[in-house]
């Protein structure tokens, strides 16, 4: 089987295994669908780790998305060329990011904003030091959590446009909450939220210096909105798929590239085990099954605390204590961010370590 690990003994679990053959089979994936890779602006929040966005960046892949100032800085690390800062920085984070232009001026940054308050501050910052943040505006095309209001963006856009520190460079949408897995039903969906988006642009194309950037689209709809014209996706679960996304949409053929890797503690009694598995090592914000075993398909989970997690196996004695399950989380993105690093394993043998750099919510800045 693809996933075992011939020198699994030199592993203490519960760990995080990453198979780079299949991430850059991923990669490669990932550039045929889209048709170009300069319609792909990966989002680094699921790897969150130099190595693997080296292997993007070695495959011609040079635009990229992140969600906190650790991630942008790991990416400025290893001199990616384009960031955008997906999150709309606040307080303390707008003198982070301007330490990050700064620091590393090889790379390009920009971030989000959906208020007049907030770009105000980022351009009082910026133009402090005579520099000039790009800034995408970011919409509310039904997440519901950050971004304003498509029909009120033109107002947002006429009142920052003019301000010192800061260009009004594109527009960024995200639809994540279009996960249906008809694949004829998420594409009549993404079509609407990019209606929305055109119809902003057509209302503020004269506030733009040039033509303005379009970033729209996670994993389940980039493969519908990178056909598109000047448009950048943002998917990023690819590189490492998990049985989520698996499930959910199954037209997508990344293969799965990290795996958890456990051992039974304890056998209970005929039908139950217990293996170190608990909510400190899967993401814990679904309900169960939050992992699936390739070794051990048949295994049920009955209940998960801490560092423990109990399995119902139709017989144990198949379950020694010591046993190694191999699985796959049902959401792999928060699971990364659980452990400090990754055990490399390449033809079956454990060779290396790779650090979880962007975990932290701090490196230098």
């Amino acid at each position: 089987m693809w996933y075992v690990v011939d020198n699994v003994d030199m592993i203490d679990t519960p760990a995080l295994l990453v198979y780079p053959d299949r991430i850059a089979r991923n990669i490669a994936q990932i550039k045929q669908m889209a048709g170009n890779a300069d319609t792909l602006r990966i989002h680094v929040k699921t790897n969150k780790t130099p190595e693997v966005c080296r292997m993007m960046l070695d495959a011609g892949i040079f635009k990229y998305k992140c969600a906190t100032i650790a991630e942008a800085e790991m990416l400025g690390q290893i001199h990616a060329p384009d960031i955008l800062l997906a999150y709309q920085p606040v307080g303390p984070k707008i003198l982070r990011l301007l330490h990050l232009v700064k620091t590393y001026p090889h790379t390009h940054y920009s971030c989000l904003v959906d208020q007049v308050q907030t770009a105000q501050d980022i351009a009082r910052c910026f133009a402090g030091q005579n520099l000039r943040l790009d800034v995408f505006i970011d919409l509310n095309v039904g997440m519901n959590r950050t971004g304003i209001i498509p029909s009120d963006a033109a107002l947002l856009i006429g009142e920052i446009s003019g301000l010192s520190g800061i260009r009004v460079k594109g527009i960024h949408a995200y639809d994540g909450h279009i996960h249906d897995t008809d694949l004829a039903l998420r594409t009549e969906k993404a079509d609407q939220v990019f209606a929305l988006v055109e119809q902003v642009i057509r209302d503020t194309k004269e506030s733009f210096d040039a033509t303005p950037v379009t970033v729209l689209g996670g994993s389940p709809t980039f493969p519908i909105h990178s056909r598109r014209d000047r448009v950048e996706c943002s998917p990023g679960t690819f590189v490492f798929w998990d049985w989520g996304y698996r499930q959910m949409l199954p037209e997508q053929p990344f293969d799965y590239a990290a795996v958890l890797l456990a051992r039974v503690i304890s056998v209970v009694d005929g039908q139950t085990v217990c293996v170190d598995l608990g909510h400190k090592s899967v993401a814990p914000e679904n309900p169960l099954p939050r992992i699936h075993f390739l070794n051990m398909p048949d295994a049920k989970p009955l209940a998960q605390s801490e560092e423990h997690l109990t399995l119902h196996v139709p017989d144990s004695s198949c379950c020694s204590v010591g046993s190694v399950l191999y699985g796959i989380p049902v959401h792999i993105c928060p699971t990364v961010a659980l452990y400090d690093q990754m055990f490399v394993i390449h033809q079956h043998q454990y060779t290396e370590n790779w650090e979880i750099t962007a975990r932290r919510r701090y490196l230098n800045y």
